[in-house]
Formats: C-alpha cells, sequence, structure tokens
C-alpha cells in the first residue's frame, strides 16, 4: 500500500494535484489519505503519526512555514519519508538535496511526470519492505524502521512496540510478532522481545537496551537463557 499526502496553501493546486494522481494510482494498493493547507500543520501531524504516509508532495512556496523550512523539521524526526516538492521554478532543485528529497516536480504536474516519480517511489519502497515493521491500532497504520525498534514486550491482549522516544500498543500475540521478526530480534522471556542491535550490555539473568532515558534493563528467562544470549553476544560481537 503506498499512502500518499499532499501539502499546499492552495485548495486549487491541491486539487489539481490530487486529480493528476487519481488518474493514475493503482486504486488497490495506492491512495491519497490526507491533505495539508500549511507547512506547520503537515509537521505536527507527522510529527504526531510515524510512518503512516509513505509519500509528501511539498510545495515549496507556502505562507508561514515554507515547504523548505517544513521539510527541514519532518527530517527532524523522520529520515524514511519520501519527500517530492511540488513547485512553480526550477531554482530550488539544489536545496531539496540537503532533505534528501526525492525529486521536484514543476507546476501545473503533467501525468507522464508524475508517472516517472511514481515509479521511482514504488521502487524505493519495494527496497525498504525487509527493513519496516507495519502495523495497526486506533492511530491508523504505523511504518516504522526495524531498526528504531528497541523491543517489544506483551501486556495482556496487546502488544507494545518501544522506540527510544515513545511506544505503540497494538492487539497482537508476541508470539505472532516474533514469527514475524524471528531473523531480526530475539525472545529472552515469555514477555520480552528484543532488537540485539539495539541491546548495550548482557548480563547474567538480563540484558539492558537502549541508550539515555531510554535505557531499560530487561530479565533473560532460564527457560531461554542458552540459546538469548548465544544469539545476542554473536550480534554484538558482529
Amino acid at each position: 500500500m503506498l499512502r500518499i499526502g499532499i501539502c499546499d496553501d492552495s485548495a486549487d493546486a491541491r486539487d489539481a494535484l490530487r486529480i493528476q494522481l487519481e488518474k493514475i494510482l493503482n486504486e488497490e494498493k495506492e491512495q491519497i489519505v490526507y491533505e495539508f493547507s500549511t507547512g506547520a500543520g503537515a509537521v505536527h501531524w507527522l510529527q504526531n503519526h510515524p510512518g503512516e504516509i509513505d509519500l509528501l508532495f511539498l510545495d515549496v512556496e507556502m505562507a508561514g512555514t515554507n515547504g523548505m523550512a517544513a521539510a527541514e523539521a519532518v527530517r527532524g524526526f523522520d529520515t524514511e519519508l519520501i519527500i517530492v516538492f511540488v513547485t512553480g521554478y526550477s531554482d530550488y532543485v539544489f536545496d531539496g538535496y540537503k532533505v534528501n528529497a526525492l525529486d521536484y516536480i514543476i507546476k501545473p504536474a503533467k501525468s507522464e511526470r508524475l508517472l516517472e516519480v511514481l515509479r521511482r517511489v514504488r521502487a524505493q519502497l519495494d527496497k525498504r519492505k525487509n527493513d519496516v515493521y507495519v502495523f495497526k491500532n486506533a492511530d491508523g497504520i504505523f511504518r516504522l524502521p526495524i531498526a528504531a525498534i528497541c523491543y517489544f514486550y506483551s501486556d495482556k491482549r496487546k502488544v507494545v512496540l518501544v522506540c527510544e522516544e515513545k511506544e505503540y500498543s497494538f492487539y497482537a500475540k508476541l508470539d505472532e510478532v516474533e514469527q514475524q521478526l524471528s531473523e531480526n530480534f530475539v525472545r529472552i522471556h515469555q514477555r520480552y522481545l528484543v532488537n540485539p542491535n539495539q541491546v548495550v550490555q548482557i548480563g547474567t539473568d538480563s540484558v539492558t537496551v537502549g541508550t539515555g532515558a531510554a535505557t531499560r534493563t530487561l530479565p533473560v528467562s532460564r527457560a531461554l537463557k542458552e540459546e538469548a544470549l548465544k544469539r545476542l553476544a554473536r550480534a554484538m560481537l558482529a
């Protein structure tokens, strides 16, 4: 699923881009899910909904927080979102490299140019498939880089995903998550599944995960200890 956002302070410009995109999107797998009328509004929403959209078409020349400033703010907390600038001038193309923008489109957007950009977006997302974890809860659908996940733990009928700065809960069984991520994560306890790349210390009966304020010490169960510590040590020494 390719989920797209459009940010432009002109309603006419948003409508024009949406109409062009709807002509060429795969209806079953791709959709425009959010539209923003200000750069500040887009930044605020994206910060609170990580991974919920994959591609943002971002107008450069907006009042208030312009597109370049919005992109710089987004990159402060999200390096994965694909950004494509939409502009009336080609002068901004080089500035886009500063925020790792995929491309830029000159207004009014032509179908051929949009198709070219979408081909690149699809190719990039295909390469990322094995590097992200996707889940859904009451706040929406999230797609988070596996490398950013410290660990998972079970909490009654839910699983809690822990990153350094935030936690997310969703209905699932930890066994199911382990099955999905068995190559990347290690089960250390009935309640805990850890990312070995986030482990900073291995103790006799516990492991320490994360750094700074996000540091947590988690128990290792007797039943899983031998295999878990072997896998963790192998990952730390690799």
